[in-house]
């Protein structure tokens, strides 16, 4: 296909792109990814403004009701800079509700979501680590006309952050999509509590995210009880093409900045960059980088027009990404040297970044294995 980006599109990379670099360059990004928050709310509220918060949500709930492929464009950007904030998590959130949720449940939380108003995000995961419905453990258990929660949800992106969480978790007992469930619980509530823990990207945070007796109605269930696989199937699958499409932007940025300092740094009375030892490596990682952009970008298209083989496009992108990022960010430290591996020099950051990148959403094997899966092998 002859994919391209939009006139419209194309201008929104160049304003996030000028916004980034002028109120988050690098030295902003660690100090904020130091903060008790781990992002700057002020630049959070200015984003809110600007709409790119809530690209994706419906223009009657006060978003811009753009698809995943500007979305795409817009976290390209912030992963070059390795911006912190919660994007990521927030579309994702907003995807549940808008596919789940009922009339009334749209208009109580979309709304906030998409002025930035309120932060939210998906609570998946659980000790498991399954991407499938075997994953979901967590059970609930029958309270009158409603249920209760009892449980963790391990490794949720921007917890500490976020003032929503939808959860995933079972209505009935069983190994397979039947019975899986989506709730939207708020934090402060009694029984929710929020646990950081450490993560080797500081600018990405991560929490367990604990339930003790939460009550589940139907104000706050998306659907109705166990009908939630399909919608959590799609939200993996988002989540899976919006941290690649993030991870285009990271590795690009990381490939300029070891570039730059190939054709700076001399040895022997010349730049290092001109040795095959050094010249040929950063080809290599070239080429990588617009492979798995390209799925990336496909990815998203074929998620946005419900294509058949966008489950297929999604493992493609994803599974490339995680397999070369972390050979890509060690390759960034090595070529410049020793001071690579030092605080003070930022393609750590992006080695890091990489590391945070590959278990995300599944890692290389997993995606590997859906793919032949879902090719019939």
């Amino acid at each position: 296909m002859n994919f391209g980006f939009s006139e419209e599109q194309e201008i929104l990379r160049g304003e996030v792109r000028k916004f980034l670099d002028e109120h988050a360059p690098l030295e902003e990004v660690r100090r904020q990814a130091e903060a008790t928050d781990g992002f700057s709310r002020e630049l959070w509220s200015r984003m809110s403004a600007l709409g790119w918060v809530g690209l994706t949500i419906p223009e009657a709930y006060g978003g811009a009701e753009m698809g995943l492929v500007t979305s795409v464009v817009l976290l390209e950007e912030a992963g070059r800079g390795l911006f912190p904030s919660p994007l990521v998590s927030q579309t994702l959130a907003a995807q549940a509700i808008m596919r789940a949720g009922s009339d009334e449940q749209k208009q109580r939380f979309l709304p906030g979501l998409a002025d930035g108003s309120r932060i939210a995000t998906v609570a998946l995961l659980e000790e498991s680590d399954r991407f499938d419905p075997e994953g979901i453990a967590l059970l609930a258990a029958p309270d009158g006309d409603g249920e209760v929660l009892r449980g963790r949800k391990c490794c949720v992106s921007d917890a500490s952050a976020a003032d929503l969480f939808v959860v995933v978790y079972r209505s009935s007992a069983g190994v397979g999509p039947d019975g899986i469930s989506l709730a939207v619980i708020e934090k402060g509530g009694a029984g929710v509590s929020v646990d950081a823990h450490p993560s080797v990207d500081l600018t990405k945070r991560v929490s367990t995210l604990t339930l003790d007796g939460v009550r589940v109605d139907e104000g706050i269930r998306l659907g109705a009880a166990g009908s939630a696989w399909p919608t959590v199937s799609y939200i993996f699958d988002v989540g899976a093409t919006l941290v690649t499409a993030e991870a285009v932007g990271s590795a690009e940025g990381g490939l300029a900045m070891t570039t730059a300092f190939a054709k700076e740094r001399t040895q022997f009375g010349s730049p290092i960059g001109r040795f095959q030892g050094v010249k040929h490596p950063l080809a290599e990682m070239y080429v990588d980088v617009e492979s798995f952009k390209s799925l990336a970008y496909y990815a998203a298209w074929a998620l946005d027009q419900s294509a058949d083989d966008a489950a297929i496009a999604v493992s493609r992108a994803k599974a490339y990404a995680s397999e070369v990022l972390p050979g890509m960010g060690l390759q960034g430290v090595e070529l410049h040297g020793g001071i690579g591996y030092t605080w003070e020099y930022d393609i750590q950051l992006y080695l890091k970044r990489a590391r945070w990148v590959r278990p995300m959403f599944g890692d290389a094997d997993h995606h590997y294995q859906r793919v032949a899966a879902l090719g019939g092998l």
